[in-house]
């Protein structure tokens, strides 16, 4: 796994977003895999701005979310379809027909639908380019502790830990989805490239064993070790439990000396 390293979330959010830019530019009809959560805001803003200010084109690209909360409507405030109107597909020229995103309206049939939505990505072509958070715990998408690195995209049970963690964005008395459809480990190892984004110190810990420590199912991020051409971009905070940091920052110095555009 390449890590990057960047000063703070600013760095990060701009990183990320050339990274994505450039698919974008380099391919018109790419297929973007997206993540919610507040680390994800700040590449939202950025490519919003490039499409405003430097007329980036969406119009062609199409989309695909990695989860949904189970048992939300689209039009509620937590729910990530809300999420990503607000952040960004309001903002840009993507066409509905490319959106999509788990429906966290549905019952019954779980397994049928879940299996519909890893054959729309396929039929889709696969997806280029996944953009990933990771957890206090480890996990990426809501692939909790113990999921199989071979999974693909069902209904997963929320661990303690996300729930405590996602809590805070619901109201007083609000009850908190405890289910969500995810793509699984193996849909998000399927992709042909792969950023992950972490920022703050609360995400350290996970950072490092993702980065560091062993194949684990324990820390599911740990599974884009087996990845062939995934990106960890990390801010100073989210990197400070990473023994190899000085390497790091000098693999990316020879990268960019040695290969310009390997991170376009």
């Amino acid at each position: 796994m390449l890590v990057v390293l960047k000063s703070n979330y600013e760095e990060l959010s701009r990183e990320a977003a050339r990274i994505v830019a450039n698919s974008i530019r380099q391919n018109p009809e790419v297929r973007l895999g997206l993540a919610t959560g507040s680390t994800t805001i700040g590449v939202y803003r950025e490519l919003v701005r490039l499409h405003r200010d430097e007329a980036l084109n969406f119009s062609r690209v199409v989309t695909f979310n990695l989860d949904e909360y189970l048992g939300i409507s689209p039009e509620h405030p937590q729910s990530f379809r809300h999420f990503m109107t607000e952040h960004f597909f309001s903002h840009v020229n993507l066409q509905p027909r490319n959106i999509h995103i788990p429906d966290g309206t549905i019952s019954g049939d779980y397994e049928k639908y879940c299996a519909g939505y890893e054959a729309e990505i396929q039929s889709a072509g696969g997806i280029d380019l996944q953009i990933l958070g990771i957890g206090r715990n480890g996990h990426i998408g809501f692939n909790e502790p113990t999921s199989s690195f071979a999974s693909k995209t069902r209904l997963k049970v929320l661990s303690k830990a996300t729930v405590e963690d996602n809590r805070k964005f619901f109201g007083a008395g609000e009850k908190m989805p405890r289910l969500a459809i995810t793509m699984g480990i193996g849909t998000i190892l399927s992709t042909r490239r792969v950023l992950m984004l972490a920022t703050g110190a609360a995400k350290a810990g996970a950072v490092a064993k993702a980065i560091e420590g062993p194949l684990t199912a324990s820390v599911t991020a740990s599974a884009l070790q087996l990845h062939p051409d995934a990106i960890a971009i990390v801010d100073e905070e989210a990197a400070a439990e990473l023994k190899q940091k000085d390497y790091y920052r000098d693999v990316m110095e020879m990268t960019a000396l040695f290969t310009p555009g390997k991170l376009s």
